[in-house]
């Protein structure tokens, strides 16, 4: 083996021109990064644990991207976000536990045998069915697996524990209703809001024991996002879209305060509301 074998080449630098794939020079840069000798301290020192907060991160700004419509921030998005799927592959390859040619391969694969219809001679009416197939597919994969494993298959199996709990709730939700475990219809679920609600009241007349609150508020929210889902309204970007809002209009009451000359931190309730109030109103009247 030689010298060369044994370390990765160093990649051209940021501001030359290069015909190499832009994935093989990512993959080198990664290498050059965490190299032992020649490497950053930082990245160096980095394990799956500590990178994993930054790829839940990215994922997220990609999203945020996609929700605001600027593509030169997707692509840039994408990039980061492709950078952790490189970070987390050179690290099991230095571990030798796979490489990167083997994360593609193994997404490749698996997109290949949950498209019959595509790669092979099957045939599906329409995107309704194929949604049908592709959950039966999965099914199948997840029994295997539990077979494997030597355990009971589960409908709620596969629905990973380190979702954020809003997108868990839906997704567990949905497992349930899939083999008939649901409300029937809407109004059902409104009276279950209701009823999550009034045990939270009682709880909160009764004293607040920290854990019965959390337990009963959870409930609460469950229930909710159980609402979101039958109808029809995604939770986690009605909560975004509710975020987003709340921020335009504090910030409105912030530089209406600023306006009359009035410090955020010394203005009254009433004050503010009053700014709210405003801003409220301009947005009614800006869609009208």
């Amino acid at each position: 083996m030689t010298a060369s074998d044994e370390t990765p080449r160093l990649p051209p630098r940021a501001d030359a021109p290069t015909d190499e794939p832009g994935i093989n020079r990512l993959i080198d840069v990664m290498a050059r990064l965490r190299d032992p000798d020649r490497g950053c301290p930082w990245d160096i020192e980095q394990s799956f644990e500590t990178i994993a907060p930054y790829t839940i991160e990215e994922a997220y700004e990609v999203a945020e991207a996609i929700t605001v419509g600027d593509r030169a921030a997707l692509k840039d998005e994408l990039g980061d976000l492709l950078l952790q799927v490189v970070y987390h592959a050179r690290m099991a390859e230095e571990e030798a536990s796979f490489t990167f040619d083997d994360v593609a391969h193994g997404i490749a694969d698996k997109m290949i045998r949950r498209h019959p219809h595509v790669f092979g001679g099957a045939s599906v009416a329409d995107a309704a069915a194929q949604t049908e197939a592709w959950e039966r597919q999965k099914a199948e994969e997840r029994a295997r697996k539990a077979a494997v494993e030597g355990r009971s298959v589960s409908a709620l199996d596969g629905v990973s524990g380190a979702l954020p709990a809003l997108m868990r709730a839906v997704k567990l939700q949905r497992r349930a209703a899939r083999v008939g475990f649901d409300w029937p219809d809407v109004a059902d679920v409104l009276a279950k809001v209701d009823e999550e609600l009034a045990e939270l009241r009682v709880e909160i007349d009764d004293g607040r024991v920290p854990d019965r609150l959390e337990d009963e508020l959870g409930d609460a929210l469950f229930a909710v996002v159980n609402l979101a889902r039958h109808l029809g309204v995604d939770p986690e970007a009605a909560l975004r879209r509710c975020n987003a809002k709340f921020e335009r209009r504090f910030r409105g009451v912030e530089d209406g305060l600023r306006v009359q000359g009035i410090q955020l931190e010394r203005a009254s309730l009433e004050q503010m509301e009053e700014h709210w109030r405003r801003m409220k109103l301009a947005e009614r009247l800006k869609n009208a």
